[in-house]
């Protein structure tokens, strides 16, 4: 993310610092720690229908003490949970969608082997910071703008989907639907890191693809008669190395070889192998040069003979790229952070990592933005934290978005 990091250029003269909505977000940052914590002894790994269900009705609950009024929508694929969509209207102008997951890439059981705890400043679990922490700022952030009496919008959408972890195929659509008729929609992923020192705001993300290329080769018995055989995994690993720098020369396209696998007995010459790729858009069109330039390379030459390769590219998650709005939008994070807190923002104007956030840019007239969630480190590992110094000027952060929002 280093390289894409650029900072955020002063836009419009805004109000020094908010002292009611400074004053209530400390008081909410207090509260959405411990939201945090039971958000994340629940364990809602993706696919985990109890512990989803679970996440949701507390949701539910939270959401409805708000005002909110909430519905269960299901998914469009064969998700095993609902995603939460709660409604609000009020005497603005403006329609604002928040959203963030409940769902954590963690299976039933980390908690045994990975216990929540708290160490000074960090609060460590899985999933504290992606996205239970994003989960608490919104709730906490809303109570906070209710409590200064804050209410500029036309209408308010909270989203909590359950699959965002394995793509969103079940929630995508919906998101893309409800985002239509937005003007704007924030998303609350992780937002820095106190260990890095600073924090960002993305604009644009890249699409995420797979790529699989598959190996037909012809079985025999590995002991008997082995040359009689083709072997798929040998010629999958040489196309493997002749394909491994192909994405260098396709502007906007980044692929990585993730996976390999082949089913066949020990004993056997394998007659099938099949390897899957990362790949990563970051430019219109890119995704069909990339897979050009794979099946040309392929189709240079073969290591063993009578063996059949192809190559295909699938999209399981949109990106989205920087408008104009999104853009003036990024500008204002930095600014109304810097009225409570000395660290800097940085905007990204377009990251590697895939979000929901590409299902919400649906034109140029919605703004965009992801990354609005507290900060920590190490998402999705063993030592995944949530930065608890974070809380207080993040929440700050959303309550001031909110407030300008309704006037951009």
């Amino acid at each position: 993310m280093a390289s894409l990091l650029l900072a955020v250029s002063p836009a419009l003269a805004l109000a020094e610092r908010n002292q009611a909505l400074a004053d209530a977000s400390e008081r909410a940052a207090a509260e959405a720690l411990e939201t945090v914590k039971v958000l994340a002894a629940i364990e809602s790994g993706s696919g985990d229908a109890e512990g989803l269900a679970k996440m949701a009705e507390t949701l539910d609950a939270r959401l409805r003490t708000l005002g909110f009024e909430v519905r269960r929508e299901a998914s469009a694929f064969d998700v095993k949970a609902d995603t939460l969509v709660a409604t609000q209207t009020g005497p603005g102008t403006k329609r604002i969608m928040l959203m963030a997951h409940m769902d954590t890439v963690f299976p039933p059981g980390t908690l045994a082997t990975m216990p929540l705890r708290q160490d000074g400043q960090r609060l460590y679990g899985p999933g504290v910071v992606d996205a239970k922490g994003g989960i608490a700022v919104i709730l906490h952030g809303l109570a906070a703008l209710h409590e200064v009496g804050w209410n500029d919008y036309a209408s308010l959408t909270v989203l909590f989907n359950p699959d965002e972890e394995t793509g969103s195929a079940g929630s995508g659509p919906l998101i893309s639907s409800l985002a239509s008729g937005m003007d704007a929609v924030l998303s609350f992923e992780i937002g820095g890191s106190m260990a890095r020192g600073f924090g960002w705001v993305l604009a644009g993300t890249a699409s995420y693809a797979q790529v699989t290329m598959e190996v037909k080769g012809l079985a025999a018995h590995a002991g008997a008669d082995p040359d009689k055989g083709r072997n798929a995994v040998l010629e999958l690993a040489y196309q493997l190395l002749q394909t491994a720098d192909v994405a260098n020369a396709v502007p906007g396209a980044q692929l990585n070889w993730t996976n390999v696998k082949a089913d066949q007995a020990f004993n056997q010459i394998p007659d099938r192998a099949v390897a899957i790729g990362d790949a990563r858009i970051t430019e219109e069109g890119a995704e069909a040069l990339l897979l050009k330039a794979l099946q040309d390379r392929v189709a240079e030459g073969r290591r063993i003979p009578d063996t059949e390769t192809t190559v295909s590219l699938e999209i399981l998650r949109p990106g989205f790229r920087a408008n104009a709005r999104s853009t003036a939008a990024a500008g204002l994070v930095s600014k109304v952070r810097s009225e409570v807190s000395p660290k800097q923002i940085y905007y990204v104007p377009m990251a590697k990592g895939a979000t929901d956030a590409g299902y919400a840019a649906v034109s140029d007239e919605v703004i965009v933005l992801e990354g609005l969630g507290p900060w920590g480190a190490d998402i999705h590992g063993a030592g995944e934290y949530l930065d608890i110094d974070s809380l207080m000027p993040t929440i700050y952060q959303f309550g001031r978005m909110m407030m300008e929002l309704g006037r951009m």
